[in-house]
């Protein structure tokens, strides 16, 4: 053990030991108590991690892989309703804290970037037309701007297990932590084997001899092994994979502008098919149709949130994180939706019915410029992109499956943490589901995954919808305890106006889903079929918020009450009084700098 190092060992400050094994000890800060309204927080105990020598390499490994040993703190929860006892369990969850600032970087400008722009953008592009992608872009972005900086906020302030919906069953109420967390863990549970079969349907774009299920055993050992080595691991990879996918969608920015201006087969080409064949293709319908493709494209943007419990210092590298999703929706969605809408008229066949690569709209363009190498190499990108996504999926899946069985909301064994920190038994049950990968070789696994897609289909807008929702709830408890933002680390620059907008956009979206679900485009009447493929989800999510209300007898009290919402636990900042005075030191140092400094400090 490293006792000359002890007084180096911090939990909550962050600055913990980075090594590959390590144990896990607990210790109780001074004058730390079990009152809910001290100002102390369950979280707000000593990290200490110590590293294990003893062995030889492969029995550290082994090692690795027991359970934490976590000392009885003793805390009373007698009496303590389920929304108290999952806020402490969240707050305490012993997670590694890994992941540094340029990890959490990466994750938010690359964390969206995946098949739904560089493939799933042609979809809208054909039904929708080029006025429909910028639409569709514009708006599911800006009310990705109020989500994300939403939670930002609270992911500073409130570091714990889970992020949102450890927020939702804290600040809302227990039935919706649940049901938006069993959701989002499906999202990705779902999106993991899919990702897989698109690995092996991108590779045969290269060759088409070898079994596509071979390719996907060769991905699935990459993603799975990427995994065992916990938060770090998935960190160091998205720091590769991101960085390129960013290298490239710049790159084709860059290309695609200068292929406009006249530098390919055809010429000049300026906004030519934004007149011929138009700017809409099926109106307002087209314009619905490709909100689903924009969502799909931003799907995993709140990933950089469900990373904070893991993140060395949150409070310096979240907010950064949480700023660069302005530029994220700028430059790689309202820049590629206009490159790509002046590149290729929404009439090309290729962008349904090509297959895989072939229906992207960015090697679409590059080919009608006859340039022969540059499809091979976004074939590439496309890879990297779906693997990364695979990536996010086990770990987006495990830390949502985790933390509602540390919040006792699912059985107990998915919150098993090992001592390398990881989620071990979610991990594996999110890489036995990912086994379905193998459906590939099945006819019908195409309607298969569509059923399956179907679970989660429209939750994704509620849940964003609900983190909005919860940001309110957090302002609204703030004022009705008597506390003020003096205290809130990172304040959301668009605040609860952001909260507001991105709750009518949203809703506006679902409406409009709705209505071309049940009516699609070029059919003469209602479709009740297409109905329950796109929107399935919304009974699901009624029936799974009675269920759970009626279950555990929480119908008296619909939302948790303003002035019992704990504004304290989980915190990784102990005095409040110290932290404010930090704040406002801070808030004067920015006043008296230059205005450049500040605006980039707003922006950045």
């Amino acid at each position: 053990m490293y006792d000359e190092k002890a007084a180096e060992l911090k939990g909550p400050s962050g600055n913990s030991v980075d090594t590959e094994a390590y144990s896990y000890r607990q210790e109780s800060s001074p004058g730390q108590t079990n009152s809910r309204h001290s100002g102390s927080s369950y979280a707000d105990s000593a990290y200490t991690y110590e590293t294990i020598e003893e062995g030889n390499a492969f029995s550290r490994f082994i090692d690795s892989f027991k359970p934490i040993n976590l000392e009885d703190e003793g805390f009373d929860t007698t009496g303590m309703t389920m929304a108290e006892k999952s806020i402490i369990a969240s707050a305490r969850h012993p997670l590694a804290r890994r992941l540094k600032s340029r990890h959490l970087q990466m994750i938010a400008i690359g964390g969206s970037i995946g098949t739904g722009l560089f493939v799933g953008s042609g979809y809208g592009l054909a039904l929708g037309g080029p006025g429909a992608v910028l639409i569709g872009y514009t708006l599911i972005g800006y009310s990705m701007l109020c989500v994300v900086n939403a939670l930002g906020e609270l992911s500073v302030q409130f570091p714990v297990s889970g992020s949102f919906n450890a927020f939702f069953t804290r600040f809302v109420d227990p039935s919706l932590g649940f049901t938006f967390g069993i959701l989002y863990a499906c999202s990705w549970l779902i999106s993991f084997p899919s990702e897989l079969i698109a690995c092996a349907m991108t590779v045969q774009y290269w060759n088409q001899s070898v079994d596509p299920a071979v390719w996907v055993a060769i991905f699935y050992v990459v993603i799975v092994s990427i995994n065992f080595f916990g938060v770090k691991g998935y960190g160091e990879a998205e720091f590769v994979l991101s960085g390129i996918k960013v290298i490239a969608v710049i790159g084709f920015i860059i290309l695609g502008i200068c292929i406009i201006c006249g530098v390919g087969d055809q010429g000049y080409i300026g906004g030519r098919y934004w007149h011929n064949p138009g700017a809409f293709n099926h109106g307002f319908k087209g314009v619905c149709n490709m909100f689903i493709s924009a969502a799909f494209s931003f799907g995993g943007i709140e990933l950089v949130a469900l990373a904070a419990a893991e993140t060395k210092n949150p409070r310096k590298s979240l907010p950064k994180a949480t700023k660069q999703v302005f530029w994220r929706v700028t430059i790689f969605y309202f820049l590629t939706a206009i490159v790509i809408g002046c590149l290729v008229p929404y009439t090309n066949e290729d962008l349904l019915t090509g297959d895989g690569i072939a229906a992207s709209p960015f090697v679409i363009a590059i080919q009608l410029n006859g340039i022969k190498v540059v499809p091979h190499i976004m074939n590439a990108v496309v890879l990297i992109a779906v693997v990364s996504v695979g990536n996010s999926s086990v770990y987006g899946c495990s830390r949502t499956l985790a933390s509602l069985a540390v919040q006792g909301l699912i059985p107990g064994i998915f919150g098993y943490i090992d001592r390398a920190g990881r989620p071990m038994v979610a991990i594996m049950f999110t890489n036995m589901i990912g086994l379905l990968g193998f459906l590939v070789k099945a006819s019908a696994e195409g309607e298969v995954f569509t059923w399956f897609f179907s679970v989660c289909s429209l939750s994704s807008f509620f849940t964003w919808c609900a983190i909005c929702f919860t940001h309110l709830r957090w302002r609204w408890a703030l004022s009705a305890q008597g506390r003020s933002l003096d205290e809130v680390i990172f304040v959301s620059p668009l605040g609860t106006f952001g909260d507001y907008t991105g709750i009518a956009i949203l809703l506006f979206v679902v409406g409009g889903e709705i209505w071309v679900s049940l009516f699609p485009i070029g059919a003469a009447s209602a479709d009740n079929m297409q109905f329950w493929k796109n929107c399935l989800s919304l009974p699901l999510m009624v029936v799974m918020i009675v269920a759970h209300k009626t279950i555990f007898g929480s119908w008296r009290q619909i939302m948790v009450k303003l002035t019992d919402i704990d504004l304290d636990t989980g915190r990784r900042e102990i005095d409040v009084e110290t932290l404010k005075q930090e704040i406002a030191d801070e808030k004067q140092a920015l006043a008296d700098s230059p205005f450049w400094y500040r605006f980039y400090r707003f922006w950045c």
